[in-house]
């Protein structure tokens, strides 16, 4: 679905990424590990084409930067960490954002597939009860999963999320991660993820890529690729013996 090849990116004469390189097929859950500034968001950028960069990028088969951008978000859905909230809308109406790029009417109607998309990822999120709610009076648990199910209304191949369980208790980081689970197994689908938590990577993961300072640690299956070797060079520090001393704190 997706295939990075020698991925490099230089701002201001400085190596951001070198030589970058993986692919996302069918079904995976892709997540990107590595300490801050070592630039994962870098390489969401890239295939966004928001940074220049050398290499290749590929969207099914074809060079990324020879399809439209209106073509891309049909096939790329993005959830970044912040969210713009300048207007006192409703759910619906920030879900129903998904549909924008299909809208054909040229008053803007939604039609009855936009209507069924929309309905579908409110329904996959569970926040259909929020349909009529104001998005200022809701929890930030229940608003991460609003702008969710705005891109899962997008209905793209590949879902791209930047630290989407930041700043979420425990329970609504497992509730999001059962969402996306269960859309990554549709036909078709496939979940890049940056994300800090090993815990969740573990449990939901089905490849990663390991960066430090720009460059590949590790890539691939996530039991190959994710190993105490791998975290300690990534993080300079055993994870797996500090771990195990915190669940002495249990006993």
């Amino acid at each position: 679905m997706l295939k990075v090849n020698k991925l490099s990116v230089k701002l201001n004469n400085n190596d951001i990424l070198n030589d970058i390189s993986f692919n996302v097929d069918n079904n995976d859950i892709f997540m990107i590990i590595g300490p801050n500034g070592s630039g994962k968001t870098t390489i969401v950028k890239a295939i966004m084409g928001d940074v220049k960069y050398t290499g290749s990028i590929e969207l099914n088969s074809k060079n990324i930067k020879k399809i439209y951008v209106s073509d891309i978000s049909k096939h790329i859905g993005v959830l970044m960490q912040n969210h713009n909230l300048e207007f006192d809308n409703t759910v619906y109406d920030i879900v129903s954002l998904g549909r924008y790029t299909y809208i054909k009417d040229m008053f803007g109607n939604l039609d009855d597939i936009d209507k069924s998309m929309i309905e579908e990822a409110m329904e996959l999120t569970d926040i259909k009860s929020l349909r009529d709610s104001s998005i200022n009076s809701i929890s930030g648990g229940e608003l991460q999963r609003v702008f969710l199910a705005l891109v899962l209304a997008q209905d793209p191949d590949i879902l791209i999320l930047d630290e989407p369980t930041n700043h979420l208790d425990l329970k609504h980081q497992i509730d999001i991660f059962d969402i996306l689970k269960k859309w990554s197994l549709k036909e078709n689908k496939a979940i890049i993820a940056i994300i800090h938590d090993l815990n969740l990577v573990y449990k939901y993961a089905t490849k990663s890529l390991l960066i430090k300072e720009g460059k590949t640690i590790s890539c691939g299956e996530i039991k190959n690729s994710l190993t105490r070797e791998t975290i300690k060079e990534t993080y300079d520090i055993d994870i797996f013996e500090w771990m195990k001393t915190l669940l002495e704190n249990w006993k």
